[in-house]
């Protein structure tokens, strides 16, 4: 029996990378599973044909996170398909990386949008079917970048360490209702989108971890399982960076 074993999760932004990874455990774990994409319908559905293809149960749906109207009803067909919601993963995120003297109000207002706004979203959206529950685990992906800040990511960092105090704060709201909430901070993650760096620069990335290797995508989904299971029942309110040391 896998960790998850019938439990619900719905995660945003999970067609690539740490999300697509994160999907892929939950259901290897026995867990039904909900995600969101926003663009590429291709990817959703080749996503949703590898998590149902040894008899999983899994379901694509087009949502924008940050749009909060377009996250009520998400949850709503959610429900209505699975009967409930034990799992929140708010994982959806983006980048519009520059100085913050270059910096425009758009490129500000996309990030807080999709990282931050996102997450307050979809969170009120779950909170009624967890408290009829009496249970339930909300996770936001947060980021190292965002304990620590980082040159040319004041958006990024400023999105990030949002989520961290969003998260302090609904575990003291929703504890007595046995309904947890943590945040991961991972580090220098490679994907796809680290594989068109420049390999010398990522070199140097890796040789300054103390782990002297860059993090992979189930390193942060093997921990995101762990706090959607049981086994994490007196985990709340925490940050858990997954960063080979970077962060000490």
């Amino acid at each position: 029996m896998g960790l998850l074993e019938n439990k619900v999760v719905l995660i945003t932004g999970a067609s690539r990378g740490i999300g697509r990874s994160i999907a892929v455990e939950c259901v290897k774990q026995g867990a039904k599973v909900a995600f969101t994409y926003l663009s590429s319908a291709e990817k959703a559905k080749a996503l949703e044909d590898e998590l149902t293809a040894n008899g999983g149960i899994a379901k694509g749906f087009k949502s924008d996170a940050s749009d909060f109207d377009q996250a009520q009803q998400l949850v709503e067909e959610v429900v209505k398909e699975f009967e409930t919601v034990d799992v929140l993963i708010n994982n959806a995120g983006i980048t519009r990386d520059t100085l913050l003297m270059r910096m425009t109000e758009e490129q500000w207002d996309e990030v807080i949008s999709t990282n931050l706004k996102s997450a307050f979203n979809l969170t009120k959206a779950v909170i009624r079917p967890m408290l009829k529950a009496r249970s339930g685990s909300i996770i936001n992906m947060s980021s190292v970048v965002g304990v620590s800040g980082n040159a040319g990511q004041a958006n990024y960092a400023a999105s990030k360490a949002g989520l961290i105090g969003f998260t302090k704060s609904i575990a003291q709201e929703l504890g007595s209702r046995n309904i947890r909430c943590n945040a991961i901070a991972p580090g220098f993650i490679e994907t796809e989108m680290t594989g068109s760096l420049d390999e010398k620069v990522v070199q140097e990335w890796r040789n300054s971890i103390p782990l002297k290797r860059g993090g992979t995508p189930e390193d942060v989904s093997n921990l995101t399982v762990f706090l959607a299971s049981d086994m994490s029942a007196y985990i709340t309110g925490q940050t858990l960076n997954v960063c080979g040391g970077m962060l000490m």
